[in-house]
């Protein structure tokens, strides 16, 4: 597993991601990092982590921070963006033991990135399409569902498909370290 923002294997992952994931590829902004698995020299999986959303209800209430706190603290979670197991690819609980291995080694990753650790990751599963197995084998929790509102939707009406939110704990005490208000 590598961290290849910013190598040489970055295109390649960028270009795997837009051939092969359903939703294709986007530059992420903020804060993120980029992993390709590799096996016997040849990519297996993509990982896209990034800077999680400002806004998320049922996050913001699992984790019980106040706005003061989320706005301070909001940088010690990262986003699972993009999980792409490449489709030649067949190995039985693969999809679960990555995150694992994610999770076990972000935050080290993270902090040397961009100075901070993470406490908590996040990710949204559509669950007309997806049923978030891989997720729930490496213990992830269901936090609830969005809204169906993107972060600038003009009005209160839905205007996009509603998600399943699933949440993991990177440290046991992270809501009294995401709940602390400085100054």
């Amino acid at each position: 597993m590598r961290q290849v923002r910013r190598t040489a294997d970055e295109p390649l992952f960028n270009s795997l991601l837009q051939h092969h994931h359903y939703l294709g590829y986007s530059q992420p902004v903020g804060e993120h990092l980029k992993y390709l698995v590799y096996a016997r020299g040849r990519p297996v999986a993509c990982l896209a982590w990034c800077s999680a959303p400002r806004h998320l209800g049922s996050r913001d209430r699992f984790i019980g921070w106040g706005a003061q706190a989320r706005r301070q603290n909001i940088r010690l979670l990262a986003y699972n963006t993009r999980f792409l197991i490449l489709p030649w690819v067949t190995v039985p609980h693969l999809a679960s033991n990555l995150l694992g291995h994610m999770a076990r080694r972000l935050s080290a990753d993270w902090q040397s990135m961009y100075g901070h650790p993470i406490y908590f990751l996040e990710t949204f599963i559509e669950p007309q399409r997806f049923r978030g197995t891989c997720y729930r084998a490496a213990n992830w929790q269901v936090l609830g569902t969005t809204t169906g509102r993107g972060k600038d939707a003009p009005t209160y009406a839905a205007n996009r498909s509603i998600k399943e939110v699933l949440g993991y704990a990177l440290v046991k005490d992270f809501r009294q370290r995401l709940s602390q208000v400085s100054g």
